[in-house]
């Protein structure tokens, strides 16, 4: 009895197909790598590696210069916690910084777009005027502020006898946090207010003039419709302005170097300090280590919570 064995012929047709789909996922793939390659490779060996290296070396008493590393475990951590008083002095400086700092720099900001946002014959120059300290350099910015505050407001105090302007804003502690606070604002209110601006003029109108008919008042306008709609502006420039304040050095260090007496030293001082000055880079790569965390925490939660009300706006 013959068994009869039955296979079933490959198409060709199939078979044709499959190759140019090959030759068409290996062109898409090169396509893809000659334009994400580079900025893959650039992102790699500018930020991660030495992000990996700093890491490893926190673990380390190197002292940034011999060729000799010594691996010391957590040590540098236990000393950052339990002997390091000047990085906690630094960083509840830098906190509290930080948060006079946002609010002052986006309320101004804020205030500016709802002006130069208005039908003003001048807006476009005001715009432009209010911008311009922003690409000012942090370290001439600084220099600049450092002779208003101790040379121009000490004329104008002599001359009008108004108090506020005989203050040593720069040799008092609490004068000086202020000062700090003051300058970074003007610095950073313009390019808030950019961002502020571009958000404005995407909410539509016939909203407002709906709820104008309807008797809204101009603080139900704002509170209502116009600041719900632009929550993402609100997002961007809280994250902006929270990472600037939290990374503050250039302006900082020019304007008081810390002092007086360390009273105004910033996390970013404290650790170029120790790692360029005192010699011991493992234990300020420890600090930075340390202190990307505490940022990233900081603008993480800030992210989340405000598109969660972006979505229940």
């Amino acid at each position: 009895m013959e068994t009869k064995i039955q296979t079933n012929p490959v198409s060709t047709k199939s078979h044709l197909e499959a190759v140019p789909k090959k030759k068409f996922k290996f062109k898409s793939l090169l396509t893809y790598a000659a334009f994400v390659g580079p900025a893959l490779l650039f992102f790699l060996v500018i930020q991660i590696f030495p992000f990996l290296m700093g890491l490893y070396y926190s673990f380390t008493s190197w002292n940034g210069v011999s060729s000799a590393v010594e691996w010391v475990g957590i040590e540098n951590y236990k000393k950052i916690f339990t002997n390091d008083p000047a990085f906690f002095n630094s960083f509840m400086f830098t906190t509290k910084f930080m948060f006079a700092a946002v609010i002052i720099s986006n309320l101004i900001g804020f205030a500016f777009a709802l002006i130069l946002n208005a039908a003003l014959k001048t807006k476009n120059i005001l715009r432009t005027v209010f911008f311009i300290p922003n690409v000012i350099g942090g370290l001439l910015l600084g220099f600049i502020w450092q002779f208003i505050f101790v040379k121009g407001f000490a004329s104008i105090g002599n001359m009008t006898g108004i108090e506020f302007f005989k203050m040593p804003w720069l040799g008092d502690e609490t004068t000086a946090f202020w000062g700090i606070v003051i300058v970074f604002a003007w610095q950073t209110s313009g390019y808030m207010m950019v961002i502020y601006i571009a958000a404005l003029q995407g909410v539509d109108n016939s909203l407002l003039e709906a709820a104008k008919m309807d008797g809204a008042s101009s603080f139900t306008l704002l509170t209502k419709i116009i600041i719900p709609l632009i929550l993402p502006a609100f997002t961007i420039c809280l994250f902006l302005t929270i990472s600037m304040a939290f990374k503050i050095f250039d302006l900082n260090i020019s304007l008081t170097g810390g002092g007086p007496f360390n009273s105004t030293q910033s996390v970013a001082i404290n650790i170029y300090q120790e790692a360029f000055q005192n010699n011991r880079y493992g234990l300020g790569t420890a600090k930075s280590i340390l202190f990307f965390v505490v940022v990233a925490i900081f603008t993480t939660v800030q992210v989340m919570m405000t598109k969660k009300r972006e979505v229940e706006a």
